[in-house]
């Protein structure tokens, strides 16, 4: 009996040296990443904006000369005000992708910002720019003018595995360089936090908080698998569970902002969801349900005219494999039809009343064509323009608008506008600056009308309407003009 107790100890005391050996050492994987790693501060100017307010007691006292001055009756005691914003600042999170300055951050780190500062590891500050932004990834390149910066390897997350070790890097409350441990908790992971987002997860027990966002998650190599994006959270800190964009994502939408300025989004054509969850959803009306599997993307809707209704999908098809690549869940077909460009090809495979079906399908843009969005900017436009001076905007009465300073040979020339008008609203939205018109023209491009509404005025105070397709001159009227 002896004897077996002292094997049992020598035993025991060889699996803990054993476990000692194996340990895994993360101070290589922090020091090759953590000069990667950024502070992004972001400023948003204090604003004017004209809001609607109701007076209570218009109702109750009237106004005598309302009709004549056009207020009172006919309005319900609503007037306009102008407000100021307050001037707001924020912090979070980059990682340096390039030498040459070319920095990820999450869009919602800089959505917004009037001037965005970079401080490095080293405590060198640069102000940076914005290159391209994307809402569904909730990704953002932005860029710093230096060379030589300490740009990070990227590894490919398609290979992590659950329950590997990862490093999440970042700068929460302010805490700048800080570096947390945990393992890859789970993959494929979707929220549904935010609409019409495109969510594929790494979730990861290493704590990720307020500021974090947009920093780095990298492998025991110290390289780049995911950025830090989200927590979940009922109080707002970490308790547990942190989320990040995979590296094979952020490649795809990095590139495209780089080389277009948005992101070229293929589209395969449905809408869907786990396949677990349409179970669930079907038992809890005391529905029984043999789909031929358990898991899987569920097909709910076909989409009019696109990819995969071509292909001759349905209804309550369960897509299981694309390219081979087994799908599980929602999460699994989003990551890979989100790495797609428009016009590539993928196998898919499906199961229709439990039989097994395969198709190739052409994957389609926003407009339902297999080729890659035509961006049309400001100078494509043929104007360049700049927004009203406080001045002209007490001589004009007016709160906001941009006016022409120029016109060369374009769409926008060939509409009718003039040089000096003031541009008001495009496409229904104020046209405060340079972006809100930039943002408005990205909008109508992804919109299958492609038409900008310009309303605008002139000088002498003349309301006018254009109305500019965003299409080949030569193949289309380009404009049309109403007074």
């Amino acid at each position: 009996m002896k004897q077996k107790i002292i094997l049992s100890l020598v035993a025991f005391a060889i699996s803990l040296a054993s476990m000692a050996i194996e340990r895994v050492d993360l101070t290589h994987a922090a020091d090759q990443a953590l000069n990667s790693v950024v502070y992004i501060k972001v400023t948003i100017n204090s604003k004017t904006q004209t809001i609607d307010y109701i007076d209570p007691f218009e109702e109750f006292f009237g106004d005598p000369f309302g009709d004549f001055f056009g207020r009172g009756q006919g309005n319900n005691g609503k007037r306009q005000r102008q407000v100021e914003t307050p001037k707001k600042q924020g912090s979070g999170s980059g990682v340096i992708l390039s030498e040459d300055g070319y920095i990820v951050t999450n869009n919602h780190v800089v959505d917004g910002a009037d001037e965005i500062q970079v401080k490095l590891n080293d405590n060198r500050e640069f102000a940076a720019r914005i290159i391209g932004t994307d809402k569904s990834t909730d990704l953002a390149l932005i860029k710093v003018e230096e060379k030589g910066l300490p740009a990070i390897r990227v590894a490919d997350s398609n290979a992590l595995k659950v329950g590997e070790w990862v490093l999440a890097i970042g700068n929460p409350y302010g805490l700048t360089s800080t570096v947390t441990a945990g393992i890859v908790s789970a993959k494929a992971r979707s929220l549904g936090a935010r609409q019409n987002s495109i969510e594929s997860f790494i979730q990861t027990d290493a704590a990720i908080n307020p500021g974090n966002s947009g920093g780095a998650l990298v492998n025991a190599d110290g390289a780049l698998v995911g950025i830090n994006a989200m927590l979940y959270s009922q109080t707002g800190s970490f308790t547990g569970y942190g989320f990040a964009i995979p590296s094979s994502m952020m490649n795809k939408v990095v590139a495209d902002l780089k080389e277009f300025g948005m992101v070229q989004r293929a589209k395969l054509g449905i809408q869907y969801r786990d396949v677990s969850a349409y179970i669930d959803e079907q038992h809890n009306k005391d529905k029984e349900v043999d789909l031929g599997t358990v898991t899987g993307a569920y097909i709910e809707e076909v989409v009019a005219d696109g990819a995969a209704e071509e292909a001759g999908l349905e209804k309550g098809d369960v897509i299981i494999s694309i390219d081979g690549k087994e799908i599980t869940k929602s999460g699994d077909l989003q990551e890979i039809i989100a790495v797609k460009q428009p016009g590539d090809k993928v196998d898919v495979t499906y199961l229709r009343n439990k039989k097994k079906h395969t198709a190739v399908i052409t994957l389609l843009n926003e407009q339902g064509k297999a080729s890659k969005l035509e961006i049309i900017d400001e100078e494509g436009l043929g104007a360049s323009l700049r927004p009203l001076t406080e001045q002209e905007k007490k001589e004009l009465a007016l709160q906001y608008g941009l006016v022409v300073r120029t016109l060369t040979p374009g769409k926008m020339k060939q509409a009718g506008l003039e040089k000096d008008q003031i541009i008001q609203k495009v496409n229904g939205k104020e046209m405060r600056t340079i972006d809100d018109f930039n943002a408005a023209v990205k909008a109508a491009n992804l919109s299958t009308d492609r038409v900008l509404e310009i309303r605008a005025l002139t000088k002498s105070g003349i309301k006018k309407l254009y109305l500019v397709e965003l299409e080949d001159p030569d193949k289309k009227d380009s404009a049309k003009t109403k007074k």
